[in-house]
């Protein structure tokens, strides 16, 4: 909506040198690492319209973007577009969890927005269950009748998403996702 970050959501990424829990980055960096996947989604979204554009229509059709941005060898951006352009992101630490948190079943250690495999990188489809499953949550908050979209526009003042359900359902997806999950 009009390009305003709705809601952020980060969750400490596991240093493996230190073996503790720490962000990789602070709000604002995410902030700012936000705005320019932006760009991505423009550029992209230009180049579907184009007609003569190859592969555009699958793109086009399931709204996922893929692989937005690389910021080093450590973070990854991928972006979900739905139908209406609310743009959902996912920042994933490429360097993993704990193997033991995995194993426990006890949802994994956190990430950025998840986890992954240390310095692999992710395959097209494995960050589809995070994004349905976000957008799920976003069309459950938008059915809500005391939530008021249009809080959230410039115009209003541009106010974040506070809804405490919408932030435990965000944060139980990131606590829980890792690569290879298929439904959140």
């Amino acid at each position: 909506m009009q390009n305003n970050p709705l809601h952020i959501t980060i969750f400490p990424s596991y240093d493996t040198t230190t073996q503790t829990y720490s962000p990789v980055r602070t709000p604002l960096q995410f902030s700012l690492l936000l705005s320019g996947t932006l760009d991505v989604f423009e550029a992209r979204s230009r180049h579907l319209a184009n007609p003569t554009a190859v592969g555009g229509a699958n793109m086009l059709l399931s709204g996922d973007f893929g692989l937005l941005h690389a910021i080093d060898d450590r973070l990854a951006a991928y972006g979900f577009e739905t139908n209406t352009g609310v743009k959902f992101v996912a920042v994933v630490d490429m360097r993993g969890r704990p193997a033991k948190n995995a194993a426990a079943g006890s949802g994994g250690g956190r990430g950025s927005s998840g986890g992954g495999i240390g310095g692999v990188g992710l395959r097209d489809n494995e960050l589809k269950p995070v994004f349905r499953a976000v957008q799920t949550a976003y069309v459950r908050l938008l059915q809500n009748p005391f939530y008021d979209p249009d809080e959230t526009t410039p115009l209003a003042g541009a106010k974040r998403i506070t809804s405490r359900k919408f932030g435990d359902e965000m944060k139980r997806i990131g606590e829980t996702w890792m690569p290879g999950v298929t439904a959140l």
